[in-house]
């Protein structure tokens, strides 16, 4: 059923040109905000939360832009199954690579971190070939074996090294042969099982990974910030901000608490472009 699906819908439709996947974006919208909303009440309830201040008018406005967006992002992942390199380059660009050339030239490893915030399936895409490390990817793999697959050979068909989360700490411990970028997502939902920096995050009480901040210590790598900019439609633009080079002299909880902040600004000033359909706020203290 799987490779039905893939062979017969998803990969057809990812060869339609933009103008044509924009106009099944703007009727999937009437879909899944109008007819079956698709996870409404989540992201209603998120949004309430993060913006207590904001009226249920304002809230609404929120969420009907950020199904907009959300519809986009999903056609604009289904075209990652056939976009060309310099389909993929011309759409995502970084404003200044030269913040990670200067750390390439000293032949030293960085780690990049950001959320799920615009379009990082365009990013995870084109940043290979933009950057001059080596990039690696760390991911979850999906539960169904084919779509697996599928979505590691479109991310990484274009360089990006991906590694799943029980690869990384044998990943950082490998010598390389050339200096390697690796990209956290920081801004999902702990389990129970790890230990966690706890902070207020969009108003709330908010649990956050320390693999960022535990690998930097551990190997001594500068730690950049990766946003993500939404130019217009379909086109995305990147801007690297340094949280710190030299982590072993930072506090407990400090590189964290700077990501965090980096991605809740963000959030703030177009909180549409993230991810609110995520049950981000799921562990509790």
């Amino acid at each position: 059923m799987s490779k039905l699906l893939f062979y017969i819908l998803i990969k057809p439709i990812s060869y339609l040109p933009y103008r044509i996947l924009y106009a099944i974006s703007d009727i999937l919208f009437i879909i899944i905000f109008y007819i079956i909303p698709y996870r409404k009440k989540v992201v209603i309830n998120n949004l309430f939360n993060a913006f207590p201040k904001k009226s249920s008018q304002e809230i609404n406005q929120l969420a009907r832009n950020f199904y907009c967006h959300l519809c986009d992002l999903v056609v604009e992942s289904i075209k990652l199954f056939s976009i060309s390199e310099a389909e993929a380059i011309k759409r995502f660009r970084f404003l200044n690579p030269e913040l990670l050339q200067k750390y390439y030239d000293q032949g030293k490893d960085v780690i990049l971190v950001g959320g799920h915030y615009n379009n990082w399936e365009l990013l995870a895409v084109a940043i290979n070939n933009l950057v001059p490390h080596q990039c690696v990817g760390i991911y979850t793999p999906l539960s169904n074996p084919f779509f697996e697959k599928k979505m590691k050979l479109s991310r990484s068909k274009y360089g990006l090294k991906m590694i799943t989360k029980r690869e990384v700490p044998s990943f950082f411990a490998e010598k390389h042969n050339e200096p390697q970028a690796t990209i956290f997502g920081a801004d999902q939902s702990p389990t129970y099982s790890k230990k966690v920096y706890w902070t207020t995050f969009l108003n709330q009480d908010t649990a956050v990974a320390l693999g960022t901040e535990r690998f930097s210590k551990k190997y001594d790598l500068p730690v950049i910030y990766c946003s993500i900019n939404k130019d217009k439609r379909g086109f995305y633009s990147s801007k690297f901000t340094l949280i710190t080079e030299t982590p072993k002299t930072t506090n407990d909880g400090e590189i964290t608490q700077m990501h965090t902040s980096a991605l809740e600004k963000q959030i703030i000033q177009k909180p549409e472009f993230w991810l609110w359909t995520h049950k981000r706020w799921k562990r509790k203290r």
